[in-house]
């Protein structure tokens, strides 16, 4: 029996596939970091207006801000990537899931957007970099402040819950 596929199901499929690749070890970690580019993509999924909306807001509060933590309290994970911006003066926005009234549907949006489920979720001028363990690894590798240095000015705008200027403390 054949199945036709429509463009959204052949997209999907494949992902699924490629996403397998780093399971099995075919690609390096470098190579494949379960986050894709956020953004500018347009949202074809069909299911509740509220999956709708979440994605809408992680999209709008990563294209506001040059850096993004969407976090849990109680993480370490998410704590290691916390203390990571505050050693290098770097501001940022924090949206705290386990404190947020959508929290578990945000959580699901950014597994559907970034192929991952875990927290922290870390973005940066609009692109996921990973966890707690991404950054530290950035950082270390003297790659982190480059990538806060490349901000679109875009990103300057301040708010009470932190900014995401990209700027440093002083």
């Amino acid at each position: 029996m054949f199945y036709q596929l429509n463009s959204l199901d052949y997209v999907l499929a494949v992902c699924s596939v490629v996403s397998m690749f780093p399971r099995a070890g075919c690609l390096s970690r470098a190579a494949w970091s379960g986050c894709r580019r956020m953004g500018n993509s347009t949202s074809s999924f069909t299911g509740a207006s509220s999956s709708t909306a979440c994605e809408q807001y992680v999209n709008e509060v990563v294209s506001q801000n040059c850096v993004v933590i969407f976090s849990k309290t109680t993480c370490p994970y998410c704590k290691m990537a916390k203390n990571v911006f505050n050693e290098i003066g770097a501001t940022y926005k924090v949206v705290e899931l386990d404190e947020h009234n959508e929290g578990r549907r945000l959580q699901e949006a950014l597994a559907q957007m970034t192929g991952a489920r875990t927290v922290p979720r870390v973005f940066i001028n609009g692109s996921c970099i990973g966890g707690g363990s991404d950054t530290e690894q950035l950082h270390q590798q003297g790659k982190l402040v480059p990538l806060i240095k490349q901000c679109t000015p875009c990103c300057a705008a301040t708010s009470s819950e932190g900014s995401g200027s990209g700027q440093f403390a002083k």
